[in-house]
């Protein structure tokens, strides 16, 4: 005899099918939240490091621009003493120019010639003087030309002096002479010598 199974197996079926599915589901469910999770808390440590070192980065260059400063500071103080220890260097390579200045007008004065003045600016010197005859001036402009230590003389001015009654014909003369300086590589080559 044939036996029929009455008995509502497909839905027994059915239901067993949807609790695996909801089961699997479930289990598929916790399983992505697990990786979500994983997958946020890595890339969250990942965020606080790069913070870190961005806050450590942005210390560090706090600090070498301090430094940059301070050594900016120290060049400047530095250009500044430099300027400073030129400027003496100059004073006293410039102190003894009045003094050979003064030698060498008294040494190439020819005689029957008086001085009355003499100013300097810069290295620019203005003689001012009298002298008996214009021949004595020429013999002074030779003169200092051929000196070391003056350059370039030129004549300004010559002039008839008023006369006394008793004294000789006299001539009024100013004159620039430039005083030679000695280069700095010059300077630099000799020892300073002590007197």
């Amino acid at each position: 005899m044939i036996r029929i199974n009455l008995l509502p197996h497909r839905e027994l079926r059915r239901k067993q099918q949807q609790t695996q599915f909801f089961t699997a589901l479930g289990v598929v469910a916790v399983i992505g939240a697990l990786i979500a999770f994983g997958i946020y808390y890595v890339l969250d440590e990942e965020h606080d490091n790069q913070v870190n070192r961005n806050k450590y980065l942005t210390a560090e260059i706090a600090k070498v621009d301090k430094e940059i400063e301070e050594i900016n500071r120290l060049k400047e103080q530095t250009a500044s003493l430099l300027a400073r220890k030129q400027v003496v260097e100059t004073l006293q390579g410039n102190r003894a120019d009045t003094v050979h200045l003064l030698d060498q007008l008294v040494r190439q004065l020819p005689d029957g010639m008086y001085l009355r003045s003499v100013r300097q600016q810069g290295s620019k010197v203005t003689i001012t003087g009298v002298t008996q005859s214009q021949a004595r001036v020429s013999t002074l402009m030779r003169n200092l030309e051929s000196s070391q230590k003056l350059a370039s003389p030129a004549l300004v001015e010559i002039s008839a002096a008023a006369a006394a009654a008793n004294a000789a014909r006299a001539n009024n003369f100013t004159m620039t002479v430039n005083v030679v300086r000695p280069k700095p590589a010059d300077a630099q080559g000799k020892a300073p010598t002590k007197g």
